[in-house]
Order: structure tokens, then C-alpha cells, then sequence
């Protein structure tokens, strides 16, 4: 990841980006679980409080287990593609018997009961944390729409929509912002076509201020999610 320094506004800093609490801590961003050995240089990160740091870390195991499990089609640990996420299930019998509880037989195949307000509140977090250190514009209230789907599941229309953004560029982003300077450099690193590949195939992300702050996120090559502040 290349290193990126803002030179936004400082008062947009120094506070928790989720409740605007204090800054004891950094969160990174992707969380780490979402991530594989060896983590990305130069990992972002943003301020946040004790609290909301720790507080969503079963949330985001939760997701990273049901990602793989999904896409594995099964909840045992030596099928998973992810030997992290296995080592994590072999260590938890009982999210690893939560999983178990949530998959049923389709008829075409494993149907998931995903947890879907812990998956949102995984999202939002992660979000918020891309809105400050992208952006340099924390968002502490709620989103006017959040929502994810399996990339294989969305219509063309909605799939073209999603990796894309039309008018991307008639809004800027705050001069200084590290998604200014992004713009500058487009082409390079892992910035592609508005999207930045944090690890690929784990993780990649694009943010937007042309219809409203928008963050864009996809998990696994798997999980569409985007959350939009109006």
C-alpha cells in the first residue's frame, strides 16, 4: 500500500471516527481477520475509542468465517481456502456450531442464515473508517442506506452500477485528502479505475462524493456491500 499522508483538515481529526469519543486507539482498516499473512505495508487506520475498537471484533470473525464458509459450500475447517480462518473455527466450537446451525440443503446446493446486524455493523465500521482516512470526513451519524449482496447475485445492471461510478469525478474530494491525491496518481499502485486492491482477492474498496458519500467494499471477490451518507 502506498503511503499516503493527509493534508486535510486537522479538525476532522483527533477523535473516534465511530462515536467521536477519544482517540485511544488506532483501528485498522481492513480489520486484520479479513486479511492474510503477510499483511499489506502501510496498512490504513483510523482513530477511534477503546470501545468501538474492541467492541465489533466477534462481529468481524463472525463474517470472515461465514465468508468462507459460504464459499467453501461447507463449515469444516480443512475445506476452508483460508487456513487463518480455519485455525480460527478449530480454536471456537461454538461459532464453529453457529455456522453449522445457520447452513441448510437447497436445492441447488448450502443455503446460509447469515446474521444480517452483525454483517451491517461490520460493514458501517469499516466504512466510517474508509469515509475518515480516504476522504478526511468522518461520518458519526447513521448512513441513508447500507446494503450488501453476493456479487453473483446482482443483476447486470446492478453489478455495472456497483463496480462503477458515472460521475465519479464531478465531485472532488477535500483538497488535501488522501483521495485527492489518489486522483493525481490514478494508474499507479493498486488504484484501479476508482477501486483500491487492498489484498487481492481478500479485499479491494473505492470511495465517492458524486452521489453522496459513498463507500464501496467487496469481500472474498464474494460480498458487495456499500454504504452512502446523503
Amino acid at each position: 500500500m502506498q503511503q499516503l499522508r493527509c493534508y486535510g483538515d486537522d479538525r476532522n481529526n483527533g477523535f473516534c471516527v465511530h462515536c467521536g469519543g477519544p482517540s485511544e486507539t488506532i483501528d485498522h482498516v481492513p480489520s486484520k481477520v479479513l486479511l492474510d499473512e503477510p499483511y499489506p505495508e502501510n496498512l490504513m487506520a483510523a482513530p477511534a475509542c477503546r470501545e468501538c475498537n474492541n467492541g465489533l471484533s466477534l462481529d468481524e470473525e463472525y463474517l470472515a468465517c461465514l465468508l468462507e464458509c459460504v464459499i467453501a459450500g461447507d463449515i469444516a475447517p480443512e475445506k476452508l481456502h483460508r487456513a487463518k480462518i480455519g485455525r480460527i473455527l478449530r480454536a471456537n466450537s461454538s461459532l464453529l456450531t453457529r455456522l453449522q446451525r445457520a447452513r441448510t440443503d437447497g436445492a441447488e446446493g448450502p443455503v446460509w442464515a447469515a446474521e444480517n446486524d452483525r454483517v451491517s455493523r461490520v460493514i458501517l465500521k469499516l466504512a466510517r473508517c474508509h469515509a475518515a482516512f480516504e476522504l478526511n470526513e468522518p461520518q458519526l451519524h447513521e448512513p441513508s442506506r447500507l446494503g450488501f449482496k453476493p456479487l453473483s447475485l446482482m443483476t447486470e445492471k446492478e453489478r455495472t452500477a456497483f463496480e462503477s461510478d458515472d460521475d465519479a469525478f464531478d465531485v472532488w474530494p477535500e483538497v488535501g485528502s488522501r483521495a485527492m491525491q489518489r486522483l493525481l496518481v490514478a494508474g499507479t499502485d493498486t488504484f484501479t479505475e476508482g477501486w483500491l486492491a487492498v489484498q487481492e482477492g481478500n479485499y479491494r474498496f473505492r470511495t465517492s462524493q458524486a452521489n453522496g458519500l459513498t463507500v464501496k467494499i467487496v469481500l472474498r471477490e464474494y460480498l458487495g456491500c456499500e454504504v452512502v451518507w446523503d
